[in-house]
């Protein structure tokens, strides 16, 4: 459920839209596309692990709460931003 409402908080902000396709596909596992279900989705400890770093674990080390919209467009923004701010192109 997390997704679709980041997906809302992030259609409605234009100047995220590439940044998002372009980390949908940093974040992918290797070699997405020879795996079913052939869509560009980060590995599951991988996504796990990052997730327990922002929120921590609440019910024990495999618990981990859900990202917010709001998260996730910080993020975005960071990542759009990052290019000007570390002199990378």
């Amino acid at each position: 459920m997390w997704v679709v409402r980041a997906g809302a908080a992030v259609a409605v902000r234009p100047h995220l839209w590439l940044t998002a396709v372009r980390q949908v596909f940093v974040l992918a596992r290797p070699g997405w596309w020879r795996r079913a279900p052939f869509l560009p989705r980060p590995d599951a400890a991988y996504l796990r692990f990052r997730l327990q770093t922002m929120y921590g674990g609440h019910d024990g080390p495999d618990s981990v709460a859900a990202p917010r919209a709001a998260d996730v467009i910080t993020y975005l923004e960071w990542c759009r931003s990052w290019p000007a701010v570390s002199g990378t192109k």
